[in-house]
């Protein structure tokens, strides 16, 4: 596949699939057909958990360390390591999913640093 064949797809118009997706985007977030096909990585953080060297290092299969957030409590949603809202777990067919809860005002500009 060339350099123009990759450009053009790149331009191409969302596929209806996509298209859902778009209609049901809040106001405010509409990409340029290019950026909407920039991959980012999207995550979710439990929690957190400060240990000291010599207790990583007794580390087992079967340790548990205690996280900073309470079970059942909103997961942070991050998208390439910048916290953009949160979300819950849930099933989805043989896969985990996530269900947005909120977004906190996603801020294009902060995802690239």
């Amino acid at each position: 596949m060339s350099d123009t064949d990759l450009i053009a797809g790149l331009l191409d118009e969302p596929m209806a699939e996509d298209a859902r997706m778009v209609e049901s985007r809040p106001a405010g977030r509409d990409l340029p057909a290019l950026m909407r096909k920039i991959p980012v990585t999207l995550t979710l953080e439990v929690g957190e958990a400060r240990v000291s060297l010599h207790d990583l290092a007794q580390l087992q299969a079967d340790s548990v360390v205690e996280l900073d957030t309470l079970a059942g409590a909103p997961l942070v949603i991050k998208v390439n390591g910048t916290p953009i809202g949160h979300a819950e777990v849930v099933v989805s067919g043989d896969s985990h999913a996530l269900r947005v809860l909120d977004i906190d005002g996603l801020d294009l500009d902060r995802l690239g640093s």
